[in-house]
């Protein structure tokens, strides 16, 4: 039996400035499933992505995925692309098992906690006051290198790493401090700086975008405490979940959020092209 993509209408350039093309999965021109393939609204037209994947259940545990999975890459490399990449929902153990076996990289990874009804209550010593204007700058220019730093380690060449943090800030900071369901606090103990925290209303949900302890004052609880800091903003907002990203390969962050309560609900994978 043979496994095979079709196309099942042009290829289409998307609104965000994606490609992307829907294909009907067959087997012996039987159709089993379908697959969304497009390119990255964050990293442009040479990282495809596979949007979704669906195997309809008759023909499912006989390799079917697997086979349009390859297939998929293949399209991706006649359109250019250096990488492909997939998110999995964390329910989806089969993906996840997909995604492994067929040589994927975790990148990173979402997190929600559910905030229960009453905030929790900062410790002694410490106390959140608004980011200044002089602070940002500083912050602002400190952060975008470490981001970009970040993406770099993951496999993304400097050029478009950069051009990603460009563009990712603009979007999200278009008015700077004064950017529109922004937040940026300074965390003080016992009247010293020690760390900052960027927390935003992302679809109108709490999100974290930054938690950083200040490299003098760390190893001293004071992550725990900016993240127990954002979820007295989070209640403030009237807000019942908070939701953050982590990278593959921040251990000490991964297990902080864990000991919290968070549960992680999106996995985000790649893979090189070769």
């Amino acid at each position: 039996m043979t496994t095979t993509l079709r196309p099942v209408e042009p290829l289409q350039r998307n609104a965000d400035g994606t490609l992307s093309r829907r294909y009907r999965v067959c087997v012996n021109s039987r159709p089993v499933g379908a697959i969304h393939l497009g390119t990255s609204p964050a990293f442009g037209d040479s990282v495809a992505r596979i949007n979704d994947l669906r195997i309809e259940e008759p023909d499912r545990r006989r390799g079917r995925g697997t086979v349009a999975a390859l297939a998929a890459e293949e399209v991706a490399r006649g359109w250019g692309c250096r990488e492909i990449e997939i998110g999995v929902p964390a329910a989806a153990e089969a993906a996840l098992r997909l995604v492994g076996a067929l040589g994927y990289v975790l990148r990173n990874r979402g997190m929600v906690k559910r905030l229960g009804e009453t905030p929790p209550e900062l410790p002694a010593g410490s106390r959140a006051r608004p980011m200044t204007r002089a602070e940002f700058d500083a912050w602002l220019e400190q952060e975008s290198e470490s981001y970009i730093r970040t993406w770099i380690e993951r496999g993304v060449p400097e050029a478009e790493a950069r051009a990603k943090s460009a563009r990712d800030h603009e979007t999200l900071l278009s008015q700077g401090l004064a950017s529109e369901n922004m937040q940026f606090s300074i965390l003080e103990h016992e009247g010293t700086r020690v760390g900052v925290l960027w927390l935003a209303l992302r679809d109108g949900s709490p999100f974290v975008y930054d938690v950083e302890t200040d490299e003098a004052h760390r190893g001293r609880g004071h992550g725990r405490t900016l993240m127990l800091l954002a979820e007295i903003q989070a209640h403030a907002l009237g807000k019942h979940t908070l939701g953050l990203n982590v990278f593959a390969g921040n251990t000490p962050a991964e297990r902080l959020y864990e000991s919290l309560g968070y549960e992680t609900t999106q996995y985000a994978y790649y893979k090189p092209l070769l």
